[in-house]
């Protein structure tokens, strides 16, 4: 209770945790709602995703997960190979990059709190920086038009032309990370 006698309630913030997931199913049933979401409010369809893709991201530890309690809020995956076929030309040369994706917010989450893939993309950056890495490497729709300035804003830097397959643009962005 606080002076004036009332229950004092804890900021939702303050009870989110960072965890290496350990539930693909927990991450995909996440990853899905986010695409969900996305598309709804974009217009684009819902991209195509593989639980046995999820079940390996796992397996390998490569997601990063935050939770309230047990409800899985936010994710983002950091693997050192690119998650695309594309040649790795595009981007400048880096001795140690790691690669960003799955970057996804629970929808309810993201109404409560409109920081959490800052706080994702922030958190991405500490942890390849703390692993080694010399520059985090992205590819994002550039009509998310959302994320690509969220991306940019925190030194993201578009490298290449939009490229175009079917429905699906993509961009290619490299932020280096100072050690």
């Amino acid at each position: 209770m606080d002076t004036n006698g009332s229950h004092m309630t804890p900021h939702p913030a303050s009870a989110l945790t960072w965890e290496r997931a350990d539930s693909a199913e927990d991450v995909h049933a996440l990853l899905r709602a986010s695409d969900a979401h996305t598309a709804e409010r974009s217009g684009l369809p819902v991209p195509e995703r593989r639980l046995d893709s999820s079940r390996r991201l796992v397996a390998e530890r490569a997601v990063h997960l935050l939770r309230h309690a047990a409800e899985p809020v936010a994710m983002f995956t950091l693997t050192p190979h690119p998650p695309f076929n594309r040649s790795l030309d595009v981007f400048p040369p880096a001795g140690a990059p790691l690669y960003l994706r799955r970057l996804a917010v629970h929808p309810d989450w993201s109404r409560r709190d409109p920081t959490l893939g800052l706080r994702c993309v922030r958190r991405a950056c500490e942890t390849a920086r703390a692993a080694g890495a010399d520059a985090l490497r992205a590819e994002a729709n550039p009509d998310l038009r959302d994320s690509v300035a969220l991306l940019i804003g925190l030194g993201f830097v578009q490298h290449g032309p939009v490229e175009t397959e079917g429905w699906m643009r993509r961009v290619y962005l490299q932020r280096p990370l100072d050690r």
